[in-house]
């Protein structure tokens, strides 16, 4: 007989994220009146980024004089009334059913009517709430009673674009432990050359602050002097680059797309080099080439353009044997842009961001395309981030075999490795980690 755990309440309201912007939190709680007195509640917090791709789902803005325009009571209203409307009552251990209420409450195919802030707000909270009454761990209840597989840290350890003010053009710069045996050891590994790379900074006198997702912001001039200090930073850890720590880049071109001039302009390092440096994409490509060459660069993400797909194409017949090629905001964790990107071979990785579409349910799908396809799913944390961590849940749950959850640093980044801590202390001697595409095919 199917069971049935009825949702009671729905309840949203504005709270902070990691920039000091407001987001939304909801609360669903279940079962009041059949599972215990007073039911059990389950907790969301919605995510925001800084470099948002054109297709992602609508996060809805109130565009008033409080916060800059940046508040979010609209979006806390449309929880409270019209999806808490649809939902309640509803049985909240059919995630899909719930999250195609959802939907036909929306009736929007990018959330505008809403808000994705909105809709992912009570799809994440409808899934804790039943994790939390049938007392399954969220990875369980998400990912079924075999989930082993923890995931390799795409460790962000130095900041550029958008999440930081300095001369990176680049976004983000990261390591991933490939030689490690567990991830608590890869975090450990990952920890230690953070660290080791805050002391080399220092002595040359470069900045230590961080950007937005914990990663170090200091002027230098390109993308060559940044892996170079990544090189010594490993190995003054203790560790060997390319066999113990990989590295891997968030190029996130589209913020350097200049759709006038059909290229590349890199503003930074222009004035670094007291030259304007414009690349083309098939230069981008040749850039790429020679970094992947000279270093153990591993996976570059968002590589080119978000609607460059002949330019995609390209880079993923140079590079795509050898390097792990992710698209974010190529596919925004849409189906029916990642079915395009197979099936015009443009990219072999899919960054998986449950703001981008909206709701748990199609966060899954975009997973399950991307796997059975032989491609690589990231779970990916955005840069305004909060210390909800359903994220690390979802990566094992999904079995994606990699996170991007930032630097070693900052309580909203750090919640998310502490919990992958405690999910691979919970699973012991069955947790498997870097069982995946990774190991055979980008690792030197």
């Amino acid at each position: 007989m199917e069971r049935y755990l009825p949702i009671r309440k729905v309840y949203a309201r504005e709270v902070l994220d990691s920039r000091g912007n407001p987001t939304v939190e909801v609360e669903v709680t279940v079962g009041e009146g059949v599972v215990g007195r007073d039911g059990y509640t389950g907790r969301a917090i919605v995510p925001s980024g800084a470099s948002t791709g054109k297709f992602e789902a609508l996060e809805l803005r109130d565009r008033e004089k409080r916060y800059q325009g940046l508040g979010v009571q609209k979006a806390v209203g449309n929880v409270n009334v019209k999806l808490a409307e649809a939902v309640l009552g509803e049985n909240a251990l059919d995630q899909s059913q719930i999250d195609q209420l959802i939907l036909e409450a929306d009736g929007t195919e990018n959330k505008e009517h809403l808000g994705a802030n909105a809709t992912l707000g009570v799809s994440l909270a409808v899934a804790d709430a039943a994790a939390k009454a049938l007392r399954l761990p969220l990875y369980q209840y998400l990912g079924g009673c075999i989930t082993d597989r923890m995931p390799v840290p795409m460790m962000n350890i130095l900041n550029g674009g958008k999440h930081a003010d300095n001369t990176v053009d680049f976004q983000e710069f990261m390591i991933m432990p490939v030689g490690a045996c567990c991830f608590k050891e890869g975090l450990r590994m990952c920890g230690e050359t953070y660290q080791k790379l805050k002391e080399i900074l220092k002595n040359r006198n470069l900045s230590t602050g961080v950007g937005d997702e914990g990663g170090f912001a200091p002027d230098v001039k390109d993308a060559r002097e940044i892996f170079e200090l990544m090189s010594l930073a490993v190995r003054e850890a203790g560790y060997e680059p390319g066999k113990e720590i990989s590295f891997a880049m968030d190029a996130a071109a589209s913020e350097l797309y200049l759709e006038k001039e059909n290229a590349y302009y890199f503003p930074g390092e222009s004035s670094m080099k007291g030259e304007k440096v414009i690349r083309t994409a098939e230069e981008m490509v040749e850039y790429y080439e020679k970094l992947a060459g000279e270093y153990p660069l591993i996976s570059i993400e968002d590589g080119l353009w978000e609607d460059d797909w002949s330019g995609w194409r390209l880079m993923t017949e140079k590079l795509g044997g050898r390097v792990q090629l992710v698209g974010d905001d190529l596919f925004v964790t849409n189906v029916k842009r990642i079915r395009r990107g197979i099936c015009e071979k443009a990219g072999n990785a899919v960054l998986i961001k449950v703001n981008q579409i909206g709701t748990l349910t199609e966060a899954i799908a975009a997973v399950r395309m991307t796997q059975k396809s032989g491609w690589n799913a990231v779970i990916s944390h955005r840069s305004g981030e909060s210390e909800d961590t359903f994220i690390a849940d979802l990566a094992v749950a999904m079995g994606a075999g990699q996170i991007k959850t930032g630097a070693p640093c900052r309580g909203e980044r750090t919640a998310k490795y502490n919990r992958l801590l405690a999910i691979e202390d919970r699973l012991g001697s069955h947790a498997l980690y870097l069982v995946n595409r990774l190991e055979n095919n980008y690792t030197k």
